[in-house]
């Protein structure tokens, strides 16, 4: 079973993530800031992380820099309701980034794409 890390600071997409993530077999912790997620990761082995780029205290650019500076290895797909910051060449870390939806079909394909890609699913 497939470790998934989200982290959003919307308790609502955080819990919606976590019954449809669950759901489709993944194994789901949740994160409600950058720190925490960073923290968790010290911690744990997770098989992707979908993360969220505007948070309070420590956005989703810098924690980004920050995990793949610890696991270059770990597939991280932005989920984020801002087009605009597809410009930053920071987010070009990430294995993907994708524009927050209420259809989850494409989070959820992403996610599959991901995981076959690195062997773990």
């Amino acid at each position: 079973m497939a470790r998934i890390l989200v982290v959003d600071d919307e308790k609502n997409i955080l819990a919606l993530y976590k019954e449809e993530l669950s759901e489709e077999g993944y194994e789901v912790t949740t994160a409600a800031s950058a720190k925490e997620a960073l923290e968790l990761l010290e911690k744990d082995n997770f098989d992707a992380v979908i993360l969220d780029i505007r948070m309070p205290e420590e956005d989703g650019i810098s924690a980004l820099e920050k995990m793949m500076v610890k696991r270059r290895d770990l597939p991280v797909l932005i989920n984020t309701a801002y087009s605009t910051y597809k410009d930053n060449f920071l987010t070009w870390l990430a294995e993907d980034y994708i524009i927050k939806s209420a259809d989850l079909s494409e989070l959820k394909d992403k996610i599959k794409h991901i995981l076959k890609k690195k062997g773990k699913a």
